[in-house]
């Protein structure tokens, strides 16, 4: 059983390796680089506004955005901002008198986020160093806390769903996008490469939910959701094993078996969700 740390820095090195990779590499990117600008509900107009940089290295499973209320003036948090794709759409959303914090653990990371923040010249937002189960974030200072596929990653996340509430002032929501899943089998839920892939981290929906609950939000729900077939699933697995259980860059015939005889069973049971839940005012 690896302690929260050991976990946490695998994430980070498998990420800094996949920002620095190019787009076309196969092997043991978190997830196909560039492949969630395209299918998880990012506009065309929206990509088109955005350094190609901040959208090839999107490794996310769902735009946050899409559905937030988020105003000119607000102050907004992106859990896990990697290299800046929703720090971007969301500083453009605030406008001048607002400000977006991005929170991300990776030095490789945050230096591509700040060169897309600097190449979009944008003023209004900050990048800072720090894990998301200790945000360097004041209490009460953030009226929207953003995540695109980063909560699952987390071996700590009833740490994180209390430091939401923490931050949000009164009346202050949360949207993000993420993976759960139900039922994983130890073979998946302990597989190393699977982790990073943002499958291995995930709990099941009601277990999330009410973890949300727990920390203090009220009004929680599931706005969106998509529930993975099997074909889908069988995919995004067999694109993940590397050539150690592959036999080939990371798809060989061997993680094409493992993957068939995983989608069959986890079919219905893995789904991409964006949840909400705000702050009580009292």
């Amino acid at each position: 059983m690896q302690t929260p740390e050991k976990t946490r820095q695998g994430v980070s090195e498998d990420y800094a390796r996949a920002v620095k990779s190019p787009a076309t590499s196969c092997c043991c990117a978190p997830v196909p680089k560039g492949v969630v600008a395209k299918l998880a509900g990012y506009a065309d107009e929206e990509i088109a506004a955005l350094p190609p940089e901040a959208v090839v290295n999107s490794f996310g499973c769902g735009n946050p955005l899409a559905f937030s209320e988020i105003r000119a003036g607000d102050v907004v948090v992106d859990l896990g901002s990697g290299a800046g794709i929703d720090l971007l759409l969301a500083a453009k959303k605030v406008g001048g008198g607002g400000k977006v914090i991005g929170v991300d653990m990776t030095d490789a990371m945050i230096d591509k986020a700040r060169e897309n923040v600097a190449a979009a010249g944008l003023a209004n937002v900050e990048i800072r160093k720090g894990i998301i189960e200790d945000l360097p974030v004041e209490s009460a200072s953030v009226d929207w806390v953003i995540s695109n596929c980063v909560i699952n990653l987390s071996p700590e996340k009833p740490r994180v769903f209390a430091e939401i509430a923490r931050v949000l002032r009164p009346g202050g929501a949360m949207l993000v996008s993420d993976i759960v899943a139900d039922g994983l089998p130890p073979e998946i839920a302990q597989n190393r490469h699977l982790y990073s892939s943002c499958l291995a981290g995930a709990i099941g929906e009601s277990a999330y939910l009410d973890g949300l609950r727990r920390a203090g939000l009220a009004d929680v729900e599931v706005r969106d959701r998509l529930v993975y077939d099997a074909a889908q699933i069988e995919a995004f697995i067999g694109s993940e094993l590397p050539e150690a259980e592959g036999g080939a860059c990371c798809c060989g015939p061997k993680a094409g078996d493992l993957a068939r005889r995983w989608a069959a069973r986890l079919e219905g049971h893995v789904a991409s969700v964006k949840v909400f839940a705000r702050k009580p005012r009292s």
